[in-house]
């Protein structure tokens, strides 16, 4: 929340630098004598006048970075504008960061439109192939091994080897590869682990096909889950309990 706030009081510095920009020089007519200089071309004299161009070039350029390709400049030097002057705002500081949220969320996802399109095709293709169950949540699974144990609750601990992998086979876990299991109280993972081991009684092993949603969502996890990714996990539940 920080960083949204930060950016707020940022995107209203840019547009504080747009504004002294717009209002430097003369509005008087040049004489015959005197050199035209084009409205958009800023003067840089001040120390102020360089301290807004670098405020400016800055902000912009980090906007840029986050996705954000155009805005309505208007606006902007409206907002910085209320902020420098009245301090009344048409949307509050928490409007502005949530709104500054979603805008950014919707530039990401934008990126990965296709990677969600395949996603969504794969679980509707594979939810019609035999043996996979797909429960309400849009979480699916399939009975690798069937177990004859008690299956648990949401806030037991359980003990579990596991494998994990992209849609494309890449595999980004294994606790296999480790040598040895790991251990977690259930409601303290990912939804799509929460949900499907509580479909798996002790000594069972199933596949799991875990959608963004119930796994790492819109942010994903380190380099290798990226951002809304669907997810595949085979898991085999050791025991209940320490």
């Amino acid at each position: 929340m920080k960083k949204i706030l930060f950016l707020c009081v940022a995107t209203a510095a840019f547009s504080y630098s747009s504004a002294q920009v717009k209002k430097a020089g003369p509005v008087t007519k040049p004489t015959p004598l005197q050199k035209k200089t084009s409205p958009s071309t800023p003067i840089i004299k001040t120390q102020l006048d360089s301290a807004s161009y670098a405020f400016g070039a800055s902000i912009a350029n980090d906007l840029k970075l986050r996705g954000v390709k155009s805005l309505d400049f208007a606006l902007v030097s409206k907002a910085m504008n209320d902020v420098f002057t009245t301090g009344s705002l048409i949307l509050s500081p928490e409007k502005c960061q949530e709104v500054i949220y979603n805008y950014l969320t919707y530039i990401d996802k934008k990126k990965f439109e296709s990677n969600i399109a395949e996603a969504g095709t794969f679980l509707i293709e594979n939810q019609k192939k035999a043996g996979v169950v797909t429960l309400p949540s849009g979480l699916q699974y399939e009975v690798l091994a069937a177990g004859t144990g008690p299956k648990p609750m949401v806030t037991d601990e359980v003990t579990v080897h596991y494998k994990g992998t992209l849609l494309d086979g890449k595999q980004f876990d294994s606790s296999y590869d480790r040598g040895e299991p790991t251990t977690f109280v259930l409601n303290q993972v990912i939804k799509g682990w929460t949900e499907g081991l509580q479909q798996m009684p002790v000594g069972s092993k199933y596949r799991f096909y875990i959608p963004y949603s119930l796994g790492y969502g819109e942010k994903g996890a380190g380099q290798d889950i990226p951002p809304y990714s669907t997810l595949v996990f085979e898991i085999e539940l050791i025991k209940i309990g320490k």
